[in-house]
């Protein structure tokens, strides 16, 4: 697709992945399938049928560096630095004005850096089918295929199908995090999929929409894609706000959204818990060097990252993930409260070990 940019927000600081993932070594920047490849550069490989190198990754200021010596085949131009974390709407938008500067008639599609995605060919199929929607005007999201009834995730309930478009429905909402009773209703319906922020539209669309709801907010973005010098003047006022909420919902009420159902064999490793599920290991899945890890009537998951023999004996699904100044030991059920720790190291002053 020659007219296909794709937009990579790389941010966030993976606190239930903690010890392993940290502030200056968040999670997109780590081999967490045991691939070789980090969560980044995977995502870049699974798009590069369809870019080639016309990405742009938007990251902070602090892994700019660690970004383009993972992507050396990305132009240093294509690699936009954010001052401080504002967000996806800023992320996303900021790049989208970029490229609304250079083409007008380019179609991006943004994708999170630090998910993972079994079935690529599906992917590509289904990026493909929005980006044809994109080029119709309609802003668009991939829906996936909810394998179990999460209360974690974001939902969209998809409509009819759209004429002249061959696998894009109309959605018909967005709807937060749900609660388990409705969550349940969500899959067994069959009308509803997971919305794993994955957007598609012209630059101009997307920006549009934005000035609809936040005329100041679209015209920052485009004042700094014009002079790049007032990037750290503006930047601090932009609103902290996700596409989700300054786009897709309410343009979703307006019926401007599509969606394109897939099943993807997608995660978004967010904890632990999420991460043994991908390394998908019967047993006591291992992370990192397995010659330093024994383990007798066990399972869950060991992350071996420091020096030291981990041994687990007689426990089930136990999380242990050893660095080398921080040890975690948990079970998959409470992975997701280790951001609890984060933010008690936080209030304590311990940067050290954030």
């Amino acid at each position: 697709m020659d007219d296909f940019w794709a937009v990579v927000p790389a941010g966030g600081s993976g606190t239930r992945l903690w010890p392993l993932s940290r502030r200056a070594r968040p999670k997109f920047l780590l081999d967490l399938t045991g691939s070789g490849r980090t969560l980044l550069q995977a995502t870049v490989d699974r798009l590069e049928p369809l870019t080639g190198d016309r990405v742009v990754v938007v990251t902070g200021a602090a892994h700019r560096e660690a970004v383009l010596d993972q992507l050396p085949v990305l132009d240093p131009a294509d690699v936009l630095a954010e001052p401080s974390p504002r967000d996806s709407m800023a992320a996303i938008g900021l790049a989208a004005a970029v490229l609304e500067r250079r083409d007008p008639d380019t179609v991006l599609g943004s994708f999170a850096a630090d998910h993972v995605i079994a079935d690529p060919d599906a992917f590509r199929a289904a990026v493909n089918a929005g980006a044809a929607a994109a080029r119709a005007g309609w802003l668009v999201t991939i829906g996936i295929a909810p394998t179990h009834p999460a209360t974690g995730f974001g939902y969209v309930r998809v409509g009819e199908l759209l004429p002249d478009l061959p696998g894009v429905h109309r959605a018909e909402a967005f709807v937060e995090k749900p609660s388990a009773d409705v969550a349940r209703e969500y899959v067994a319906g069959g009308d509803h999929r997971w919305n794993a922020g994955m957007f598609l539209a012209r630059p101009g669309v997307l920006l549009d929409l934005l000035a609809e709801q936040d005329p100041d907010f679209a015209a920052d973005l485009r004042r700094i894609a014009a002079d790049p010098a007032l990037l750290e003047e503006i930047w601090p006022r932009l609103p902290r706000i996700a596409v989700d909420h300054a786009v897709a919902e309410p343009a979703a009420a307006a019926g401007r959204v599509a969606v394109v159902p897939a099943d993807l064999g997608w995660d978004d490793v967010g904890d632990f818990a999420s991460l043994g599920t991908v390394a998908g290991e019967a047993g006591l899945t291992v992370v990192g060097d397995p010659a330093q890890v024994r383990s007798v009537d066990a399972s869950g998951l060991v992350v071996a990252d420091g020096s030291r023999v981990v041994a687990v004996v007689g426990l089930d699904d136990v999380v242990v993930v050893d660095t080398p100044d921080a040890l975690l030991v948990t079970t998959a059920a409470r992975a997701q409260d280790v951001r609890r720790i984060v933010t008690e190291l936080g209030d304590e002053g311990r940067d050290e070990l954030l």
